[in-house]
């Protein structure tokens, strides 16, 4: 049987893009990055979402509406850091600029781009306790 490592891929895809910026639309795109992070936990890697380092962050620093000023300092800044640590990037949904630039220096980095979750392959290791 191969092994194949598990990856930390960083699931990227639209957060305001198309809402006009109304809670229950974002909360979708949200839902839906989610569902896709569960996906790839099932096949053995980590999942992981810019929005689940960067929204308790803005929240903290005191923003009072998303697209202010503290929302802007923090949103795709994280996201970036973030990208520094992980293996891999999933493009998943529709439009969105901030997605495309996470694969755009993914590329740049040398990172591992993925354009579909069915793309993503399986680990094939022991399994942890």
């Amino acid at each position: 049987m191969d092994f194949f490592q598990p990856l930390m891929i960083l699931v990227a895809g639209p957060y305001r893009s198309g809402t006009n910026d109304m809670p229950e639309k974002i909360a979708a795109n949200v839902r839906l990055m989610e569902e896709v992070a569960l996906q790839i936990y099932q096949k053995g890697h980590l999942p992981v979402l810019g929005e689940w380092y960067a929204l308790p962050l803005i929240e903290i620093a005191g923003s009072a509406e998303i697209g202010d000023d503290i929302f802007t300092e923090y949103f795709h800044p994280v996201a970036m850091r973030l990208l520094d640590k992980c293996d891999a990037v999933l493009r998943i949904g529709g439009p969105s600029h901030g997605a495309d630039e996470m694969i755009r220096l993914a590329q740049e980095s040398g990172k591992i781009v993925f354009l579909q979750a069915d793309d993503v392959p399986a680990v094939f290791a022991p399994q942890y306790c």
